[in-house]
């Protein structure tokens, strides 16, 4: 495996650790799974994480940035965002279906209770870290 630059931001580590115990866990897995996917994508030599609209954010110098957050509003789901005026969340549904709920074109959601279909979650977010380099591809190598 090479070398990830992983930068975290502090404002991101604070958002992270001010979860709710209840669904920390969730989102430091969401966490752990991007930078794996990251630490895997030669192409991708440095991954920063911070805070965008208040959400912990992930962005490359050739992707798309993806978000994560868990709202008070919403205390039973969490979700991962993409860039609404991306092709990423119709790619989504076309190649998985309804295996993902999602909103919109912006985000999947996870109930808290459900088990996560890793293996296309970390697709999803290969393609989103990748995305300026697939996005002409019919669906982003999906």
């Amino acid at each position: 495996m090479k070398n990830l630059i992983v930068k975290s931001s502090k404002a991101a580590d604070q958002v992270f650790a001010a979860y709710p115990s209840h669904i920390k866990e969730k989102m430091l897995k969401l966490r752990e799974m991007v930078i794996s996917v990251a630490q895997e994508l030669d192409e991708i030599k440095k991954l920063n994480i911070e805070l965008k609209w208040g959400e912990p954010s992930f962005i490359t110098s050739i992707g798309s940035t993806l978000r994560m957050d868990w709202k008070p509003k919403t205390p039973d789901e969490y979700a991962m965002y993409f860039q609404c005026n991306s092709r990423l969340i119709n790619t989504f549904k076309t190649v998985y279906g309804d295996l993902f709920t999602y909103e919109g074109n912006r985000a999947i959601l996870f109930k808290l209770n459900d088990e996560l279909p890793e293996e296309q979650l970390q697709e999803c977010i290969k393609v989103a870290l990748t995305y300026h380099k697939v996005k002409d591809l019919l669906t982003l190598g999906l």
